[in-house]
Formats: C-alpha cells, sequence, structure tokens
C-alpha cells in the first residue's frame, strides 16, 4: 500500500517506516526536519509542518493509508488537535478512508482499567496534560467520518518486534502496569491496514 505517516522521526514513527518498507509498502514520511531520517529505498521524505494544510493536503494525495504517531515535541501542547483536523480535512479531500492514530492507556475509559498507583498518581502528576491533549484528538477523530483505529498503548518500550501482545477493547479489563515496545505498537498499526476487527475502536495495546 501507498502510506503516509505522521510523527515518523519519533521511536513509533521510525518502527512504522522500518517494518513498513520491509513489508514492501511505498512510505511517505511528512516531517519537519528531513535530515533526521536517512534515506531509504521505497521511502519519500517530505517536509512540513502538521499546521500547514495546504502541506498536508499536497502530500496527502495519492496515499491509501494515513498513520499517526504524532506526540508534542518539547513540551509544547495544544498543537496537535488542530493537526489532527488537518490530517482529516487532507483525508477526505484525498479519498484516504484508514486512519490508524496512536493515543495512550490512560485516555478515557482506559484510565479506569490501570491500577490505584497509575491513576491517583503517576497519571495526575506526569502525564496529565499529555493525556488531556490526546482526549480532544480521540474526539475529533472519532466524530469524523472516516475508518479509524485508535491506539493506546501502554507504557513505551525499547525492544524488538515479538508480535506477541494483548489487544484490549473491554474498559473492564484491569491492567495495572500497562506497557509495550514500539516496534509492536508498530506491528499492530501496519497489521490493521485493511481488517476491520478493530474499526472504530479504541485498544489498549499491552503484555
Amino acid at each position: 500500500m501507498k502510506l503516509l505517516v505522521f510523527g515518523a522521526t519519533g521511536g513509533t514513527g521510525r518502527a512504522l517506516l522500518d517494518q513498513g518498507l520491509a513489508q514492501g509498502h511505498q512510505v511517505t514520511a511528512f516531517v519537519r526536519n528531513p535530515a533526521a531520517l536517512e534515506p531509504l529505498d521505497g521511502l519519500t521524505i517530505v517536509r512540513g509542518n502538521v499546521t500547514d494544510a495546504a502541506a498536508v493536503r499536497r502530500v496527502s494525495a495519492g496515499h491509501e493509508a494515513v498513520l499517526s504517531a504524532l506526540g508534542p515535541r518539547g513540551g509544547q501542547y495544544g498543537v496537535l488537535p488542530g493537526g489532527i483536523r488537518t490530517i482529516l480535512a487532507a483525508m477526505g479531500e484525498a479519498g484516504i478512508r484508514r486512519l490508524i492514530h496512536v493515543s495512550s492507556f490512560g485516555v478515557g475509559d482506559s484510565l479506569a482499567q490501570m491500577g490505584w498507583v497509575a491513576r491517583a498518581v503517576f497519571v495526575p502528576l506526569f502525564l496529565r496534560k499529555s493525556l488531556a491533549e490526546k482526549e480532544i484528538e480521540e474526539e475529533i477523530i472519532r466524530a469524523s467520518d472516516r475508518d479509524w483505529i485508535i491506539v493506546r498503548p501502554g507504557g513505551l518500550v525499547d525492544g524488538p518486534r515479538t508480535g506477541v501482545y494483548r489487544c484490549i477493547i473491554d474498559p473492564q479489563v484491569k491492567v495495572s502496569q500497562p506497557r509495550i515496545a514500539r516496534a509492536d505498537v508498530a506491528d499492530f498499526m501496519l497489521k490493521n491496514l485493511a481488517d476491520e476487527q478493530f474499526l472504530h475502536h479504541a485498544v489498549g495495546l499491552t503484555y
């Protein structure tokens, strides 16, 4: 498939590029700093900012699916919800149906799935702003008419792709310390480019 990746210079984004290219996809990385990525066969690197609607429209044309691994940089919040709106508008114009977007465990009803320490201490002290922004992003995506899947990984760690992890959509399932490797987040996203099992669901990912 022809894939468009946002957030390609982060850990999950780089895993998406590596695995996507290895699987034979044609991949476009839309990034603010092209120098952060090395040229690879099958990879097109386009410079731009997700807040630039015209640039996002141009890069979206001709693609079949969008993979979003966007995250705040330098502690800056408030930008990405607008970026998600821009991406969705561009997808509509380009006729792209599938959007797979990385959110986080702790957003929405998944907060209640986490252990007491995480809910009462870790999230309020360290993740409050990040999760609040991701909550807005999820609301924007849910209100769209695209074929979306929201990915809620547990605590992200470095490690190899295993392909073995839990995919949780039942909000009653409790996970005290969710964690997963970035490479397995990418694995899930690429496995669901056309599959409809998790369509219009927020999926918690953890070992």
